[in-house]
This record gives C-alpha cells, structure tokens and sequence, in this order.
C-alpha cells in the first residue's frame, strides 16, 4: 500500500463547497485502516481529520471508523459485557466523576458495565482511572483482566491504551492540531465489546443524532445519548436531559424534568475527589452527587430494562438505598 493512497479522500472532501464531498462508510473504513496500520502519511491524516471537522462528521463516516478500529482490537469483542460506557471528556472544567457510581448500581442490578476511555487536559480530581482506583477497583490491563472484574464485580475499567494504543495515539493529535478531531466522535461509538447496549454522553448537542445515527449503521441493538457534563454520560438533575434514544434500530426522543431544585453546575457537587469514596461509604451526605448518580444510572436501566424512567429512577433510588444499608 503506498503512502499517498489517503490522498484520495482528502482530494474528495478538499474540492470547495461546490465539489467537496463526505466520506462514504466504506471509503471511512478503509481510510481508518490505513492511518492505524501506520502506512498513512502523516500530513494526509491531519489534512484528513481537520477537513471532516470542518464539513461536519457523518454517522456514515464515523460508522467506518468504527468498524476499523474494532477490527484492530478483535479480542475485545468477546468479552462479555451488557452495557458500553465510554468516558472520553477531555477539558478542565470537569468535575469528580460521580457517573462511575452510577455504573456501579447499574452493576449492583445485575447488568455488566465496561467502561474504557482516555481523559485529558484534566485535574486530577475529574480521573476516571483515579476514581476507580481510589474505588479500590482495578484498572484492567488485559481482555482476561476485565472478563474476570466483569465476573467478580459486574464492572469493569479499561484505559484505551490497552484496547488499542494506535487510538490513544490519534486522539492525543489534538495537542498537534489544536482541536479535536473525529476518532473524538468515533471513540465514544467505539463499543469494542460489541455490547447490547451502550450509553454516550456528548459535549455539542448536535452530536446525539449523529451518534444514533452512527449507531444505526452499525446495527448496534440499543443505545442512548445525552448532552452530559464535560461530555460525559451524566445526567444534571438540576436541569431537564434531553435522552436520545435506539432500540431495535428504531429512535425515539425523551425528556427529565429538572428536579425541584436550585440550578447547579455538575462540578460544584464536590471539587474533591476523595468526596466520591466518603459518599459511596456512606460517610458523607451529599444530596445533590446523590441525585446525580441515581438518576443517571436510571436512564441506563430504563434502556437496559424496558421500564418507564420514573420505574427507573425507583429502582435506582432502592440500589442506592440498598449500597448504603451495606455500609453500616
């Protein structure tokens, strides 16, 4: 394969706003594999990825992604998990990581969580990694690692660098680029286990229908999105949550009322991460964290369950009760 082949598709997107195209799906794919088998010259990936921000991804293109980066980490796809949660925010402002709670009652229901991701640019407070060590959880370094915390814990936590380093290596582009590029989208689609369900948060609105419709493409059976905090799959109760939605490659749109309380940012719940273990000890009481984490974790068994979300939120509410009786 020569280096000049991604040449092509940067020709194809790069014509003017008369003749410049998007990508086709299998034209994404084939142009994935290139650039993570390594033969792509450098400068055509660049070229390539600023062009697709600049036109506006297409699920069709990042559904080629995808399918490429799945076919470079093939072990992955047998493990047994239930429910994708990718966690790819990457800016300062974010705050403790109280969704890693919330993947944790969804596990205490019986449903198994992996989450992998790569977080940048952030204070050390917002890790996930950190988080789910201070957890006293592993960091699963192996497929073998994670199916036996999937068994163990019905959770498991994986950095993308041990999925797929040729990843990592393209999303962390941004600090040459200067902007994130599309394998920002495609990671949060990625679903290397191939799972039932997956649950993604983004920053831009705009990107819910883009990740249905990727979503689509991909056959995946079930899914949800949000506009969540930092980009990440966590619900604000203070304010309503537009949930977009994929089940059986049907969509559907719903809304989360806010709850009666007053407007509050996701990061004033606490700008400290041993907060996090105090709470899920039951050492401290914070209502607002609380309320954040179960009623995130009832968007993903609403989905995962088949049940109205109030059913959810019950249902969440009495896991959160149940982790608390156990700590006394």
């Amino acid at each position: 394969m020569s280096m000049s082949d991604l040449s092509k598709y940067v020709h194809a997107m790069g014509r003017g706003p008369s003749k410049g195209r998007n990508l086709s799906q299998d034209e994404a794919r084939d142009a994935m594999e290139q650039i993570l088998s390594g033969t792509a010259s450098p400068h055509a990936v660049g070229a390539l990825f600023m062009l697709m921000r600049y036109c506006g991804e297409t699920g069709a293109e990042i559904a080629g992604f995808v399918q490429a980066m799945r076919q470079q980490a093939p072990e992955w796809a047998g493990l047994p998990a239930d429910i994708d949660w990718p966690s790819y925010a990457a800016g300062r402002t974010r705050g403790v990581p109280w969704f890693l709670l919330s993947a944790l009652l969804v596990a205490r229901a019986g449903h198994r969580v992996f989450m992998h991701g790569w977080n940048s640019h952030q204070k050390s407070r917002a890790g996930v990694m950190q988080a789910v060590q201070a957890l006293g959880l592993p960091v699963c370094g192996t497929v073998e690692q994670a199916s036996a915390s999937l068994a163990r814990d019905g959770f498991a936590y994986t950095p993308l660098a041990t999925i797929s380093a040729p990843t990592l290596e393209l999303l962390q582009l941004r600090d040459v680029l200067g902007l994130r590029s599309p394998v920002n989208t495609a990671c949060r689609a990625f679903n290397p286990t191939c799972a039932d369900l997956s649950v993604l948060g983004v920053f831009h609105p705009s990107y819910r229908a883009l990740q249905v419709s990727a979503s689509q493409l991909l056959g995946q059976r079930a899914m949800a999105v949000i506009k969540g905090g930092g980009g990440e799959f966590e619900c604000n109760p203070s304010k309503a949550t537009e949930v977009y939605c994929l089940k059986d490659r049907s969509d559907t749109t719903y809304t989360i009322a806010a709850q009666d309380m007053k407007a509050t940012r996701l990061a004033d719940a606490s700008d400290d991460a041993d907060t996090l273990l105090r709470v899920w000890q039951g050492k401290e009481e914070n209502a607002f964290a609380r309320s954040i984490v179960q009623t995130t974790a009832a968007v993903v068994l609403q989905q995962r369950e088949n049940i109205a979300f109030q059913a959810a939120l019950t249902r969440a509410q009495d896991l959160w009760d149940a982790q608390m009786e156990t700590q006394l």
